[in-house]
């Protein structure tokens, strides 16, 4: 070509440059672009965006001077993108060689993003929220209760795929609320406000039995039949004489029938040494809970109690099964004070005995507050901070009738209500000549934590924080915390978020539909499914006739009890999603090549997903690494349950889904939204009566449309590649009794006859665009925003370090954990936390009648 003798002499030049390294000021942009950048454009890139070309609203020509490339900062990062992915030129064009695009590439980072490879830009600080996982996990190690934040909070929105994004992570009143009763509800139930109580004992329901046995050990209810008379006993040894509390748990189940009712009753009784405590009445209760209470004096020695249940209605229909469950029986006592104990979790929360001098009191208050603050703040607090919460216990236990233990929980209700420990508050270490400051080692230890753990640091990484060599010990601490059991938060979230793994357990997939795209198809058929889904589509009220009509085509349509021969069962799903946890987990922690997340020889599996895949010789509900056929097509998370489910719809496979899930989430090159008001597939041949058309076929005229074709052309190939596995996951050769065609060409040119060569292919040719796009969703995670221009050069680093380690997780861990983005920051501004602080606990004692000083 004419430009072709000019190449040379520029590339040669342009390794020259390459090889020094030059940053923006030794050569400017405008000049290195017009030198060695603008000819390779001008060759492949101005047919289509320059010269009045304007394809896809680019024109590369009018971004040509240094006073527009930081305006066109987003195109240049479009324009990257596309030419690392093959993607631009299009395949059927001449392309640009390995050499040429690297200086592309390079010029956009270092000329146009102006970055410094020495010292990347670490990028903007967004205040982070903890979310519900967070939060619940913070509470369990910080306090040891297991706080249901999925049904307390709202759910968290998401942003860049994840849940722990600090844009979207906002703080509305009716959360704010739900926080301040939530740190009510957590120290209620884990801090003792008295320093004894009296010996509390549960008997669980199911020691309960025919005769007496004093040897029973077992735990969990008993059920007694509505129908069956039923007598069952017990017996409880009172150590002393004294007063006793008994408190006795039942609760009415049944097994739920649609529109069926049970009006059957019975009698329950309970009675203690032969004295008969409660007689009541049973009926249909829909899962109602009693509970019953009795104070009894007692003399030591063995004490007897007994249940008997009987029937008042033998002649009535059974039409449910409606028992009577014996939760338990807690017998507290003697009451005497002198037979008192210590509380649960009392020596946990205060370790040496409570003063008994005011100023002595009031040391150990702020003794106790101060320590549980530097936990629950994760970096220490000043004496002000500590002073203030000895103010609130004493106003407290300064009341009379209150405890010192009432005072000191109240304070740490306010410590959990803090925007401090709710937000992660970040502070930095002097610059030290360097463009971009360090988060401090306290940061950096809530940093790795909660990347790693989804929770706060442990007493470890505080105490390295605290002696300041947190950051030079971080791969001795990496390795110690991925041995720890809360590792675990990294498969479950992170992963269950990239790969949609948490989708498995709610997607909705209707076993029936999927399974009858396997039989030959049946014309009839199909035109009452279209007319029962016309009729359930309407947007106006049914008339009687096509409420009737409705009716008839249930029954006809779904009319069969019968169970499918295989159905997305809740033992399924949760095997599916142990599966795609299992192989990640595998993989990082035996550090093998992250390639293998693509393809392998190997899969875990426990008996009923390995009978699901089809694999046999594998017995027992555990799940374990298992090696596949040489001709298994199974082998990487493509061809995982988990995956495949998400990836579809309620009654078919969606190889747009899917092909759209291999585009985002292993190329890392998404397509543009959907345009609005796209109609259904299915409307492409909808005039096709006689048979079914496959998927395949669907699609092909679906892409006639050229409005549709450019997304298509790439999002269908790779879908398509996946069709002989339903939307259940399972092997199949046919579609409505027609051969399925999974071989197709990727957007860049390669061809691949099905999955398997897909996969390899995948391997061959586009492992840097995998470690690339599993780097940015590993950082996005890990810092909790999103990814930006400036954050190419650090993604970049992370990407050698991976290819030179041979794809290893070690390096992918370690390069983000390295990386500028997560060691340092631009600035933090400073978060008044302390005066919201003493706000809030204005509020809390208001509420509980206390008074501040």
């Amino acid at each position: 070509m004419r430009f072709r003798s000019f190449f040379i002499t520029l590339l040669l030049a342009g390794a020259w440059v390459w090889s020094r390294s030059l940053s923006a000021a030794e050569v400017p942009a405008a000049t290195e672009f017009n030198q060695t950048v603008r000819p390779v454009l001008e060759e492949y890139c101005y047919d289509c965006h320059g010269g009045g070309e304007k394809r896809g609203g680019v024109a590369l020509d009018t971004l040509s001077s240094s006073s527009n490339f930081v305006e066109g900062r987003e195109v240049w990062w479009r324009v990257l993108k596309n030419l690392r992915a093959g993607l631009m030129p299009p395949a059927k064009k001449s392309q640009p060689s390995k050499e040429q695009k690297a200086l592309i590439a390079r010029w956009i980072k270092h000329g146009v993003f102006e970055t410094d490879p020495l010292n990347p830009d670490p990028g903007r600080v967004t205040l982070r929220r903890l979310n519900r996982v967070e939060y619940q996990n913070t509470i369990r190690d910080l306090i040891g209760v297991e706080f249901d934040t999925q049904g307390e909070f709202p759910p968290d929105d998401t942003g860049h795929g994840f849940d722990n994004i600090g844009d979207v992570l906002t703080m509305s009143p009716m959360l704010l609320e739900k926080y301040m009763v939530a740190a009510e509800t957590i120290i209620a139930q884990a801090v003792p406000v008295v320093a004894g109580v009296p010996v509390e004992q549960v008997i669980p329901g199911s020691q309960f039995r025919d005769e007496p046995d004093s040897g029973l050990n077992s735990s969990g209810s008993r059920s007694l039949s509505y129908y069956s008379p039923a007598f069952v006993t017990n017996t409880f040894h009172a150590p002393h004489e004294g007063q006793y509390q008994l408190k006795v748990d039942l609760r009415v189940n049944e097994k739920f029938v649609d529109n069926v009712f049970d009006y059957n009753k019975c009698l329950v009784f309970f009675r203690l040494d032969g004295k008969e405590l409660l007689k009541k009445e049973f009926a249909w209760e829909g899962g109602k809970s009693y509970h019953f209470k009795y104070d009894q004096a007692w003399a030591a020695g063995v004490h007897q109690l007994d249940f008997e249940l009987k029937p008042l209605t033998p002649g009535l229909e059974q039409a449910r099964t409606l028992s009577m469950q014996i939760t338990g029986v807690t017998v507290s006592g003697p009451m005497a004070k002198e037979n008192w104990v210590k509380p649960t979790n009392y020596t946990r929360f205060f370790p040496k005995d409570v003063p008994k001098t005011a100023s002595a009191r009031r040391a150990y208050a702020r003794e106790l507050l101060g320590d549980f603050a530097r936990r629950a703040f994760r970096r220490p607090v000043d004496r002000k901070m500590s002073d203030r919460l000895a103010d609130l216990a004493e106003s407290v236990y300064g009341q009379p009738g209150k405890t010192f233990e009432a005072g000191v929980a109240k304070a740490m209700v306010a410590i959990l209500a803090s925007p401090k420990f709710i937000f992660r508050q970040e502070s930095v270490e002097p610059a030290r000549g360097q463009p971009y400051a360090l988060v401090d080692e306290y940061a950096l230890a809530s940093r790795l934590s909660y990347f790693l753990w989804s929770s706060m640091p442990d007493d470890e990484l505080c105490r390295q924080a605290a002696a300041g060599t947190l950051r030079k010990n971080l791969s001795t601490q990496v390795a110690r915390m991925m041995e720890d059991k809360r590792f675990d938060a990294l498969k479950k979230n992170f992963v269950g978020q990239w790969l949609q793994a948490r989708d498995i357990e709610t997607v909705p997939i209707d076993a029936r539909s999927v399974l009858a795209r396997e039989q030959k198809f049946d014309p009839e058929r199909e035109a009452q499914r279209k007319r029962f889904r016309a009729l359930n589509d309407k947007a106006t009220e049914l008339t009687q006739e096509e409420k009737d009509e409705m009716k008839s085509l249930r029954a006809t349509l779904f009319g069969s009890r019968r169970q499918p021969r295989a159905d997305l069962t809740p033992e399924l799903r949760r095997a599916m999603r142990q599966e795609t946890e299992s192989v990640f987990d595998y993989i990082v922690r035996e550090n093998r090549s992250l390639l293998e997340l693509l393809d392998s020889d190997y899969t875990f599996v426990n008996e009923r997903l390995a009978r699901h895949y089809s694999l046999t010789n594998v017995v027992g509900q555990e799940m374990r690494r298992v090696t596949l056929p040489p001709e298994s097509p199974r082998g990487g998370i493509l061809t995982e349950g988990t995956v495949l489910a998400v990836t579809s719809n309620p009654t078919r496979t969606s190889p747009v889904k899917r092909g759209v899930f291999i585009l985002d989430n292993i190329l890392g090159t998404p397509p543009l939204p959907p345009p609005p008001n796209i109609p259904p597939l299915e409307d492409a041949i909808k005039d096709l009566t006689n048979r079914a058309p496959t998927l395949r076929e669907t699609l092909a005229v679906h892409r006639e449309n050229v409005l549709c074709a450019s997304c298509h052309d790439r999002m269908d190939p790779p879908g398509l590649a996946l069709e002989n596995f339903n939307a259940m996951g399972m092997w199949r050769d046919q579609e409505f009794d027609q051969q399925i065609d999974p071989s197709g060409k990727l957007v860049t040119g390669e061809g691949f006859s099905n999955i398997k060569e897909l996969k390899r292919l995948l391997v061959k040719n586009h492992a840097e665009d995998f470690y690339r796009t599993l780097t940015q969703k590993l950082l996005t995670y890990a810092l909790g925003r999103g990814l930006d221009y400036y954050d190419v050069e650090t993604v970049d680093q992370i990407v050698a370090r991976i290819e030179k380690s041979g794809g290893k997780p070690s390096a992918l861990l370690a390069g983000i954990i390295e990386s500028a983005p997560f060691q340092r920051t631009r600035g933090i501004a400073p978060v008044t936390a302390d005066a919201d602080l003493k706000s809030r606990t204005s509020q809390i004692t208001g509420m509980t009648g206390g008074n501040t000083k």
